[in-house]
Formats: C-alpha cells, sequence, structure tokens
C-alpha cells in the first residue's frame, strides 16, 4: 500500500465517522484535530475502525503518530505493507 493510499483509508474512516466534514481541504500536514471538528471520541472512533476493518492495531502510546494524515501514512504504510506479507 502506497502512503497516498493510506491516507486516503484514514480520510474514508473520518468521512464515516464524521460525514458533516469537507475533508476536500486538508491539508497533510497539519494536525487533523486543528483542521476539523474531531474530538477524543471521534479519534478513539478512527483507531477501532482501522482495527475492525484493517487488522491494524495502534497501541494507545502511538496514537500521537496519527495526529496528520503525513504522519498517520507515515505510521500506517509500513503495518499495512508487514500485514500483506504475513
Amino acid at each position: 500500500m502506497t502512503t497516498d493510499e493510506c491516507k486516503q483509508v484514514v480520510l474514508d474512516i473520518i468521512a464515516d465517522i464524521a460525514p458533516d466534514e469537507d475533508l476536500s481541504n486538508v491539508k497533510p500536514d497539519v494536525r487533523l484535530r486543528d483542521q476539523l471538528q474531531l474530538d477524543s471520541m471521534d479519534f478513539l472512533d478512527i483507531v477501532m475502525e482501522l482495527r475492525k476493518r484493517h487488522g491494524i492495531e495502534v497501541p494507545e502510546a502511538d496514537y500521537q503518530q496519527l495526529a496528520s494524515l503525513d504522519s498517520s501514512a507515515a505510521y500506517l504504510t509500513p503495518k499495512f505493507n508487514a500485514q500483506k506479507q504475513g
């Protein structure tokens, strides 16, 4: 999976948990919570959906890795790719 595909996975999840958000202008290098109306419960929903839909576990200690689209892709892309090999 490419980093762009990974970013799209995160955006798809956000679109499902926050359907009123306009995701067309999300800046990849800015914290998602600074751009969107996401609270801590929404953030937990993102983590839960990653596990439910894709089998990706994100330990609480790594939550800050999901702050922006860029950091999410950098963190998640190797996890997706390792999963495919397993």
